[in-house]
This record gives structure tokens, sequence and C-alpha cells, in this order.
């Protein structure tokens, strides 16, 4: 889970006024001069902040999108499918039919960052067309949170990256209006940082997007029908609880029909309390010191010095990360910066299973881990499912994983959180918590889970989702084999990022499709 922004220089505006002119020498004899009074200086105003969501630039521009060896602003089915499988075999089969052609248009629009500063974002909005009555006429609005991703340039309305395109196969080609932001600190943001798993802005940043896109949608002749959906992968699946969440107290302005998360940290607290323990996640010496950077630009306070947490030379790299003087990208590409060893090969404890998260060469200090774990045994959280941030933990990181933690709230539009079990960068544990604490909350009839990796009984509405989930890991592990690999590694590796997110998407519209049945 890398993530890239570029750093970049802001500009600071400064306003003067008023000048103190000599007055000029008279002849003599001459009267008494009178004094020419200084003009009082007239402070320049402060320019009003644009409105949150408002458009910048005048409207959306179409993307052309390369295709099959041509450049195109709209692919029909044909194209579409042609591409997908020529990119990767199979596509289609996963996707299902292509029903409409897609067109995709982006952007640009006024939101805030970590600190609530005004900053700019960008979105992509997909737009279904064709013959088919799914295709035309007023659409429901899918409003996506994108994964995260190590390119500054990551940009949802290419439909350059794998995500983008299985979205729009998936979504706007049956019939979906797709509105996929960028995120602030992503594709040409003036943002010099992202304000990764900051729910406050995430959620601030998705709303500011849909808003852009709803006053475009006219401009590129589409029209919305009143259904709202939310989904969203790994820091996506996160982003869309966490908008969920924001959305219900601005019930004036949207009505939203029903949200999938799929294989997002939303029991934060819990989450770091377990890596802390033992447990670190897959990738977690790229997304911690991501996580820990929006924290300070949020003015969470969580070091003094980087020294504090870091060892060195770690903790100069972070320094000029957090200046803005390096991309992440750079700061992962730092000599020696490590791609596992999160911890000290002597520090403990150490859950069996994840000796490959200790070693030389670690990224945090033991004395820090040591005093979160001292703090974490003194001032408990997740005690209960129900009540699990009953807690007031005192070491500042922690205090930063409760504060995004989304188990604050009861979900009032159907709720399907999706993920699999043997997930190693985001823990299952993450979907478990928070379906638990919902239930508790809402009852069961607003949450549904789907463990892809679960077996299916014979009643099971997602049957076939599981079924052929099984089928692709085994159909992994075998071609690892077959290469004279570890096919339980193969899984391992692949797990997060390419098995399981086609499925939960093929569940995730068919709990969609369910909600807009009449």
């Amino acid at each position: 889970m890398r993530l890239a922004f570029a750093a970049l220089l802001t500009l600071s505006l400064t306003a003067c006024g008023g000048s103190d002119d000599a007055p000029a020498p008279t002849p003599t004899p001459t009267p008494t001069p009178v004094p020419t009074p200084t003009p009082t200086p007239v402070p320049t105003p402060t320019p009003t902040p644009a409105a949150r969501g408002s458009v910048i630039g005048g409207g959306a521009a179409v993307m052309p999108v390369s295709a099959n060896g041509a450049n195109v602003t709209t692919l029909d089915p044909a194209v579409f499918g042609k591409l997908l499988d020529s990119l990767q075999t199979g596509t289609t089969a996963l996707t299902g039919e292509l029903k409409c052609s897609v067109t995709t248009w982006k952007v640009r629009y006024n939101t805030v960052g970590g600190a609530n500063e005004a900053t700019d974002a960008s979105a992509a909005i997909m737009v279904p067309s064709g013959s088919d009555p799914e295709c035309s006429g007023p659409r429901p609005v899918l409003l996506y949170a994108h994964g995260t991703s190590s390119e500054r340039n990551y940009d949802m309305s290419t439909l350059a990256n794998t995500e983008s395109r299985l979205i729009a196969a998936m979504f706007a080609a049956r019939g979906y209006v797709v509105v996929a932001p960028n995120y602030a600190g992503y594709a040409n943001s003036s943002l010099a940082y992202h304000p990764y798993l900051d729910a406050a802005q995430q959620s601030n940043d998705m709303i500011d997007g849909l808003r852009a896109a709803r006053s475009v949608f006219g401009a590129i002749k589409t029209a919305d029908s009143g259904k709202l959906f939310l989904t969203g992968y790994s820091q996506g699946g996160y982003v869309a609880v966490a908008t969920q969440r924001a959305m219900q107290g601005l019930a004036g302005e949207f009505k939203v029909s029903a949200v999938a998360g799929m294989s997002g940290p939303y029991a934060l607290a819990q989450f770091g309390d377990e890596m802390f323990n033992g447990k670190p996640g897959k990738g977690a010496s790229g997304f911690l010191p991501a996580l820990i950077n929006a924290g300070q630009r949020a003015n969470a306070g969580v070091y003094a010095a980087s020294s504090e947490l870091y060892e060195a030379p770690f903790a100069a790299a972070v320094d000029k990360f957090a200046s803005g003087a390096i991309t992440v990208e750079d700061l992962l590409n730092t000599p020696g910066w490590p791609d596992n060893a999160l911890f000290a090969k002597d520090s403990q404890p150490q859950v069996d299973g994840y000796g490959d998260y200790f070693g030389a060469g670690n990224l945090f200090k033991t004395s820090y881990r040591n005093n979160y774990l001292a703090d974490l045994k003194a001032r408990p959280c997740n005690v209960t499912a129900a009540s699990p941030l009953v807690c007031a933990p005192g070491h500042p990181l922690r205090k930063l994983f409760v504060k995004n933690d989304l188990r604050t709230f009861v979900p009032s539009a159907p709720l399907l959180l999706c993920g699999g079990h043997e997930d190693r960068t985001v823990a299952y544990s993450n979907t478990r918590a928070a379906v638990d604490y919902f239930r508790a909350g809402s009852g069961s009839a607003l949450v549904t889970e789907v463990d892809v990796d679960d077996t299916p009984g014979s009643t099971d509405p997602y049957r076939s989702v599981k079924t052929n989930f099984a089928a692709a890991k085994l159909a992994v592990k075998l071609n690892a084999i077959k290469s004279g690999d570890s096919g339980d590694r193969a899984v391992a590796d692949t797990y997060h990022a390419g098995l399981v997110p086609p499925f939960c998407l093929s569940a995730v519209r068919g709990f969609f499709n369910a909600a807009l049945a009449p």
C-alpha cells in the first residue's frame, strides 16, 4: 500500500498599502506649509474562500481513452470488452455483459485539506449511454472511493489503471453514473500531501466531488435518478463508510440508497493496536508513515520530533517527506527502507506467522513501541463490541487511531462489508469488528457481511461469488506451483490487491441492484 504524492511550493500572498512621499521643497519666502495628510492605508481584503464543491475552470472536460490502438471519447461495449480482455484475459467473464457505452469526463473542484485549508481536487464522471433501457434516462449515481496508489498522478478519469477500468466496466457499462474523486493530493491537485485515512477530510473531499459532478450533469447530458450508492476498496472502503457517516449529518442534501465497504480499515483503533501488539499488516512500513504524516498535517501532534518514532537514517528522510521536499515514493526508496521489518528482531511480543515484520533495519524504535504497548495495557480500547471506543488513550498515535476509527455512528442506510479472511494487508478483523459494532447499534437487518473466502451454504445468496473466488484462488496457487514457486506465497502476495477486489465488486453490484429493484 504505497502512496506517492508530489512535493510543491506553497505560495504566500502578501499585501501592502500606503506610501510616505516626502513633501516637495518650496522657494523662500513661503508661507508655512500645510502638511499633506498621509493617506490611511486601505487593507487588502482577504479573499473569500471558494465554496466547497464549486467547479474550477467552468465545467467538465471529456477524457479521451486509449483503446486498441486508437484514442476514443466513447467506449462502446464491443470496443471496451476487447480492450479489457486484451489487457487481462478473462476480464469480461468477471465483469459480465457490458450493456452501455461509456464516456468519461473530468471535473476539478474546490475542497479542503487535513487542516481545513482551501485546496483543489478532481473527479472522474463515467456516463453510460446506448439503446438498452439501462443506459439512458435518469440513472443511479455511484460515488466510488479508490484504493491507495503509489502514483502521484493517479487519475480515475483516464481509464489507464486497472481499478478505473474495472469500475467503468462493472458499473458505468451497466447503467450507473460513476463519480470517482481522485482525492486531494492526487492527479494535479495543488495540495502538497494526501490526507491519508483522515476520515473528516476524505469524506469532505468525496462530498465536494459529488457536489461538483452534480452541478455539471446537465451540461454533459446526464440525469440523476435520485438513487445514490457509495462504495470503495481498501483505503476506499474506509472512505466510503466515512462518507456515509458524514452524509447522515447532511440528510437534507443527500439521501443514500445503500453503501458497501470493501476490505477497509474501519476499526482503525483496533487495527493499530493489533499491529503494535505483534501482527503488522503487509505494507505497514509504507502506510503507517503516510497516516502519521496526515495526522501531523491535521495538527494531531503525533510527535515533536520524528526521531522519537523512527530509527536513523529514516527519521531524516521522514522530515524531508513531512516538509514536502520529497515524495512518499522517494521516502520508500530511501536506502535501507524496510519492506517488512516494522520492529526490531528482538522486540516483543511477536505473533506466530508474523516473523517477517521483525528484523534488522527496522523502521520504528523499540522504545517507541514499548511506550505504545504500555499505554495499550493501561488504557485499553475495544473492550466490548458495542462500545469499542469508550477509552482514553494517552499515547498520541493511539489517539489518532481512535479519532479516525469509524465505529462512531449507526448506519441509516443498508450497509454491506465485504472482504476475505486471509487478508494480510488490511486484516479481516476490521470487517468483523465493524460488523459487530454496527449490528449492535442498528440490528442485523441493515448490515450484511460477505467473506468471499468463506465456504458457502446451499442457500447463501453470495454462493456464486464465493465459489468463483475459491476457483480463482486455487488457480493462482496451482499456477505458482507449476512455475516452481510457493502456492501459498503467491496467494498471500496477490490476495488483497488482486484476488479479492473483483469478487467483492460482484457482490456489491448485486447488493446495489437489489436496492434498485421496485
